[in-house]
């Protein structure tokens, strides 16, 4: 347990040097801003388009720093010939690859934590020069409901990096990235996937695409930016089936990698 929290502070402290996490974040933080601007052009739907905005800047950026930082995890360790090094201590390849993604995880909820702040701060200085418009906000400007779309986003993140951690294990940085990219996207159409049936007569497409529905990630159940957006209310039970379907994907992913990892000959 030692070993793997050490290497996943190594991971945290070279993931927070790193020029791309910074970058990504602060064009998110502008993007927030920029969102206020762009409101002030429509009339009763500001607060909807911040919100929108923010949410999904928060999303996609979170998921590109996932990706692009996941990716070379253990890749690049193995390209610098530093894993020799590495495996040479103490540190069993199991240990090594859980550390990565956990410090990898941990450098992403520090990130959106960031988001997260810069968000509420745009939607208080909103919230407080606002006047007579705000009767007619779906959902307060400080709506707690937000924090459950976030928790679902850095859920979503968490899958998304031991999907590209996965990857990393046995395939060089670019094709994880397009892999990744692509599970991605194919993981917000698992519906398409259920209901593929109504669409072709075909028997053997029918059977495809219902494998992949179960096999590729269903990220969609993470997406509720539109119903918290809207004042609409999240199920509890909804949000925990949601948490442990991630948390099931990811363990599943992990394992899978841990045991690629540790068949893989440095030569």
């Amino acid at each position: 347990m030692r070993a793997m929290v050490l290497v996943a502070g190594a991971v945290f402290r070279e993931s927070v040097r790193d020029r791309v996490p910074y970058s990504m974040v602060m064009f998110a933080i502008l993007l927030m801003a920029a969102s206020y601007a762009i409101s002030q052009l429509t009339a009763g739907q500001d607060m909807k388009i911040i919100k929108d905005l923010g949410l999904a800047s928060m999303s996609v950026f979170g998921m590109l720093i996932a990706v692009f930082l996941g990716i070379g995890l253990v890749s690049k360790e193995v390209e610098r010939k530093s894993i020799f090094a590495l495996l040479a201590k103490p540190v069993t390849r199991t240990q090594f690859v859980l550390g990565k993604y956990l410090g990898l995880v941990a450098t992403l909820v520090i990130n959106l934590a960031v988001m997260t702040l810069a968000f509420y701060a745009v939607l208080a200085f909103m919230d407080l020069t606002a006047g007579p418009e705000k009767l007619v906000w779906p959902a307060p400007a400080l709506d707690p409901r937000l924090l459950i779309a976030i928790l679902l986003i850095i859920a979503e993140v968490a899958v998304v990096t031991a999907v590209a951690l996965f990857f990393s294990t046995f395939s060089s940085p670019l094709l994880s990235a397009l892999l990744t990219l692509g599970l991605w996207t194919a993981g917000h159409f698992g519906s398409d996937l259920r209901n593929f049936g109504t669409v072709v007569d075909s028997a053997p497409m029918i059977a495809i695409a219902r494998v992949l529905y179960y096999v590729l990630p269903n990220l969609a159940p993470f997406d509720v930016k539109a119903e918290v957006v809207h004042g609409f209310p999240v199920a509890a039970r909804h949000v925990a089936y949601t948490l442990a379907y991630g948390g099931l994907y990811a363990g599943v992913l992990l394992t899978a990698a841990v045991a690629i990892f540790r068949r893989r000959d440095f030569k």
